[in-house]
């Protein structure tokens, strides 16, 4: 494949509220966990200039091969690895790259893997039943499709796309197995429900939940934004972009819980979980994109983004003589905000 086909074809989601979103500034250090097409990172490198790096991680191959040739002015101050983002922490410490001021998690599949890579993720084009992000690992979707009991199908097409007619699909599919390309799925998908409906493909939710199954996204997506939490310096910014209801409940969830103090359930008389927030919410309400984006890139559409900000709590004071040191000359100096800022990222920069 040609990277430079490749890369002038993405449309990166959400660019300029991403940007505001991490507060991208000069010398700073970010994560991208979903290099994709690499415009996100390249944008970021660019807001971060001069002395600005950038980890990027993604678990396609393909994806660092093309976002390594995008980057590639960007060289010294890249650092790419094919990797899942479920390791995220274990990345960051292996590279000495913590604290951080941003972490960025574009959960949507990139216009590489919707478009030519062959793998299976787009129910418009005729491949192989695949549907790995990275083709070494294990199971993949024809596994499932042609191994899994009728009620399993079901379970799974139900649960992981949300789809209503989970239990036709699936009987569907059992009596027209074994099914091995994506276009003898959609057929096969279409003869159980239609042709169409409303709006989307009726072939569109099987093809989430399958995805998700295969790569699973869900579960690693709850393990990594516990480990960007604990990557984030004081006042880093945490940014993902979803785009389905799944994914975004699970993010919206996890931030709401992260900025609250007790989590004991309501009626508890008194405090039991010593729960800290860890978190200040950035935006209220989601972001989503423009009509006008939407025009432009009509993959936007169910885009939607929420921020956060990392806090510092008495457990992540504690034992550290260096941050006590600073609050305490802080307070006894009456310091202005900004200059406090300053000396704690400082501090937590030279960790």
């Amino acid at each position: 494949m040609n990277p430079s086909m490749s890369t002038s074809s993405h449309v990166p989601v959400l660019l300029e509220e991403t940007m505001k979103a991490l507060a991208v500034h000069s010398g700073g250090r970010y994560i991208d966990c979903t290099l994709g097409g690499g415009g996100h990172a390249l944008a970021i490198l660019e807001h971060s200039s001069p002395g600005g790096q950038l980890l990027g991680i993604d678990a396609d191959p393909e994806a660092i091969k093309i976002a390594k040739a995008k980057l590639e002015s960007y060289r010294s101050s890249t650092l790419l690895v094919n990797e899942n983002f479920a390791n995220l922490q274990t990345i960051g410490i292996k590279y000495d790259f913590f604290p951080v001021h941003g972490i960025l998690f574009d959960l949507g599949l990139s216009s590489l893997q919707l478009d030519g890579n062959g793998r299976g993720f787009s129910f418009q084009r005729d491949a192989p039943l695949d549907m790995r992000l990275n083709p070494s690992q294990g199971i993949t979707a024809a596994d499932i499709v042609n191994n899994s009991s009728e009620a399993e199908l079901a379970y799974l097409i139900r649960t992981y796309g949300e789809e209503g007619y989970s239990r036709r699909i699936a009987r569907r599919i059992v009596s027209e197995r074994p099914i091995k390309s994506t276009l003898h799925l959609v057929r096969t998908i279409e003869r159980a429900v239609g042709r169409r409906r409303g709006r989307i493909h009726p072939a569109t939710k099987t093809f989430q939940a399958l995805r998700i199954v295969v790569n699973q996204e869900l579960e690693n997506l709850e393990v990594a934004l516990k480990q960007a939490t604990d990557l984030l310096g004081f006042e880093g910014r945490l940014v993902v972009i979803s785009y389905h209801s799944l994914e975004d409940r699970i993010v919206k969830r996890f931030m709401q819980q992260e900025a609250k103090g007790c989590i004991c359930p309501p009626g508890t008389p008194v405090c039991i979980c010593s729960h800290k927030a860890r978190l200040r919410l950035i935006n209220k309400r989601v972001i989503i994109p423009s009509e006008s984006e939407i025009k432009l890139n009509p993959r936007s559409r169910s885009a939607r983004l929420r921020a956060a900000e990392r806090l510092i709590t008495q457990d992540d004071c504690s034992g550290t003589a260096e941050i006590e040191s600073v609050l305490a000359e802080a307070e006894a100096r009456a310091w202005k905000r900004p200059a406090l800022l300053k000396k704690l990222e400082m501090v937590f920069l030279a960790a």
